[in-house]
């Protein structure tokens, strides 16, 4: 009987696809709406686009050649160099609100407010690394975004280098009680990042006492680059942190001739509630449907 109905909707999906292919050639060109009215064609909208060639380039032209050339640049300078990091729930981050509040009037948008918001408040605290074996090195770190500490005397544990997810768990065995270091080629942004995201879960998965995991990113000049991770309920949450290319590649060179590596780890890393802040809102009212947003 179960392969019965089985059979039952594989035949269903065929007639179905076999209707949707006779359906084509009649709305060839056109997009369908779930009220299976028309909307533009195709060509319609690309005409429509090709109408605003001469608007684009002009805007191209003043933002590339004209009175706005390195505008964007030298703005955007000032904020960063001004405000700095502007982590979640931090100081700096009310400065950088109150900053493009006051840069958003001054340009003349409409309708200018900020709306009350709840945001997560982490602070990343004192950290450091530090190689013990085979020689003392200070490692470069920077704590990834909702990691917790270590314990106020820090970890001090054996280094696993591994260069994929697929590898840890071939040697999950190796890796119990150890520091998780990712030496994961970069790839793509994209594709790379999960390593970063998911890097502590794996590792905890096999039973390490921390990850670091190396910096994403194409090109290093020896500084760490951080961003958020996940935990995952059930799977123990250990302290993590990106390390340089640089540190990371070495760690592996050491690794692969055998080398035996200890690191000693601390992070003051603490999550608190959730910290008042703003949504900063802004419009550019159109001239043709003012009401429209």
């Amino acid at each position: 009987q179960a392969i019965r109905g089985k059979e039952k909707r594989e035949k269903m999906k065929y007639m179905s696809l076999i209707f949707f292919m006779n359906l084509l050639p009649e709305i060839a060109g056109k997009s369908l709406r779930r009220d299976d009215s028309y909307l533009k064609t195709f060509e319609d909208i690309r005409n429509e686009i090709a109408g605003y060639t001469d608007i684009a380039k002009a805007i191209i032209d003043l933002a590339v050649h004209g009175k706005a050339q390195n505008r964007s640049y030298e703005r955007l300078a000032v904020f960063a160099d001004s405000i700095g990091p502007r982590l979640s729930g931090s100081k700096n981050l009310d400065a950088a609100i109150k900053y493009m509040f006051s840069a958003l009037q001054e340009d003349g948008l409409e309708n200018v407010h900020l709306e009350p918001v709840k945001v997560p408040h982490w602070e990343r605290g004192e950290e450091f690394a530090m190689m013990l074996e085979p020689r003392n090195h200070s490692i470069a770190i920077l704590g990834l975004g909702g990691s917790v500490a270590t314990p106020p005397e820090g970890i001090t544990a054996e280094v696993i280098v591994v260069a994929s997810f697929d590898e840890l768990r071939r040697r999950a065995q190796e890796a119990k009680g150890k520091i998780v270091v990712y030496n994961e080629p970069f790839i793509s942004y994209g594709e790379t990042v999960r390593y970063r995201s998911q890097g502590a879960v794996e590792a905890a998965k096999v039973g390490a006492v921390a990850s670091l995991i190396r910096s994403i990113a194409s090109f290093s000049i020896h500084s760490p680059h951080t961003g958020w991770q996940s935990y995952q309920p059930g799977v123990p949450w250990i302290p993590t942190a990106c390390i340089s290319v640089e540190d990371a590649e070495m760690m592996s060179r050491m690794s692969f001739r055998g080398t035996k590596i200890i690191v000693h780890l601390k992070m003051g890393a603490k999550t608190y509630p959730d910290a008042p802040s703003f949504n900063t809102v802004a419009e550019i009212v159109g001239n043709k449907y003012p009401q429209q947003v």
